[in-house]
């Protein structure tokens, strides 16, 4: 009696088995097919720029994106964060404030209360400003040495009043907010 409980169990388990095995196999392609379509998978099959030129990004109008809120690649990935840059230009279209940033890095000065600034490489990224973005800018944007607030209109006008030697030497600390937006942007003081 004994072995005839057996076989039934064993055939149920062995279809049990069989059947999960299935189910998964199918969750799985079903979960391949969704990343695949996910934003950040579509973000990261964005073409990457040659050596020296910016990458292709969305501007408000091109019909990409109608809204022109899709941030690049790089500023989605800056999403939520804070991030020390150059700033090659900044451009207002359409109400909405656009900077072409790319990473740097920040030294204090070895005999002033100041920073110098250390150049990135590599090609620039336009990010944009949210609407409501603070712009605290020190010398030699700003007019004290100590940051003080100003528009963006403001800000783009001082900035791109410089010529392109003195952008290079200038740093700024930005923050993201969760959609790749810059909220904030402080210019630092360098001599």
């Amino acid at each position: 009696m004994r072995r005839s409980h057996r076989r039934p169990a064993l055939r149920c388990l062995a279809t049990l088995t069989f059947s999960l095995v299935a189910l998964t196999g199918c969750s799985g392609e079903s979960g391949g097919q969704a990343a695949a379509t996910s934003p950040s998978a579509s973000a990261s099959a964005t073409p990457s720029a040659p050596a020296g030129e910016s990458a292709p990004t969305t501007a408000p109008g091109d019909g990409a994106d109608p809204a022109g809120t899709a941030p690049s690649a790089t500023a989605a990935s800056w999403a939520g964060t804070k991030q020390f840059v150059q700033i090659d230009d900044a451009r207002t279209s359409d109400g909405r404030t656009y900077l072409s940033v790319r990473p740097a890095q920040k030294k204090a000065h070895p005999q002033f209360e100041a920073w110098v600034i250390v150049p990135g490489e590599g090609p620039y990224t336009e990010v944009r400003m949210a609407d409501d973005a603070t712009v605290l800018l020190s010398v030699p944007l700003g007019d004290g040495k100590h940051p003080a607030s100003y528009s963006r209109a403001e800000f783009v006008s001082r900035l791109t009043a410089q010529s392109s030697p003195a952008r290079s030497r200038l740093g700024y600390d930005l923050s993201f907010d969760g959609q790749g937006r810059v909220t904030r942007l402080q210019s630092l003081y360098t001599p």
